[in-house]
């Protein structure tokens, strides 16, 4: 039978033994596996041509979406657990957020937090559905279950926009402020890189697509050189294809 201070001096050792792995990240499975990039804006070669941009005026690296399908000769790809619902929330006639990214098959709620009606709607790429007018307090929800990016808007308030992109993986992340991306859970192996972002063109997006390969050695992307469309615009038109009808108020409370 161990005496008490050998017993002490056990334990210490399995405590310093559990620090230093810790320490060396062999013990934190979830910083371990994650995969990070560095989202950076290029401005486009009708950009180049005009006036220098100042770095005051520079587009923010924000909101910049990258995902990683694997390949077929690695595992196969299990759905990630989500412990609530994402959710699109309209508030003050915006909605919150205004980018979600979700994987396939994925439930999003749209809660009205506003004291009015709205009509939420996609008729484009991805999912296209139309929620119809539903009352303050009240919530809706869509099942994506079809890949592809969806452009939402409401059918009575033309300044509300949101993108929902559905991918065929759990191994995704948004660039923030800074255009750092950070992917958490991803297993070594061969994966397809894929970029979205709603200010560049699809033919662009599609020609950042490359292999990469993840391992214990190598969990970072790289920079990733997104190209802005000198065209970007958030204008568009309503469900039936018209253009909005202008307000009598600038601050009504109509459906």
């Amino acid at each position: 039978m161990r005496s008490p201070a050998a017993a002490f001096s056990l334990r210490a050792r399995l405590a310093a033994v559990a620090v230093c792995l810790l320490a060396s990240g062999l013990t934190a499975e979830g910083e371990e596996a994650q995969v990070t990039a560095q989202v950076e804006i290029v401005p486009s070669r009708a950009a180049k041509i005009g006036k220098k941009a100042s770095s005051a005026s520079r587009t923010e690296p924000s909101g910049v979406v990258i995902w990683l399908t694997p390949r077929e000769s690695t595992h196969p790809v299990a759905a990630g657990k989500l412990e609530l619902p994402p959710q699109l929330i309209q508030r003050n006639k915006q909605f919150e957020p205004q980018l979600v990214v979700v994987q396939v098959g994925t439930v999003v709620e749209f809660p009205n937090k506003d004291h009015f009606f709205h009509n939420v709607f996609s008729l484009h790429d991805g999912k296209r559905f139309d929620l119809g007018f539903y009352e303050a307090g009240s919530s809706r929800s869509v099942r994506f279950d079809h890949l592809g990016i969806s452009f939402l808007f409401c059918n009575i308030h033309p300044e509300m926009s949101a993108t929902v992109v559905a991918v065929d993986t759990p191994y995704f992340g948004l660039s923030d402020r800074t255009g750092r991306v950070v992917i958490p859970g991803v297993p070594d192996g061969a994966y397809v890189l894929h970029v979205w972002w709603a200010r560049s063109l699809p033919d662009e997006l599609k020609g950042l697509e490359r292999t990469v390969n993840i391992s214990s050695s190598e969990r970072t992307l790289g920079p990733v050189r997104v190209t802005e469309n000198p065209n970007f615009t958030l204008a568009h038109k309503n469900k039936y294809g018209q253009d909005y009808v202008p307000s009598s108020s600038t601050d009504y409370s109509r459906p």
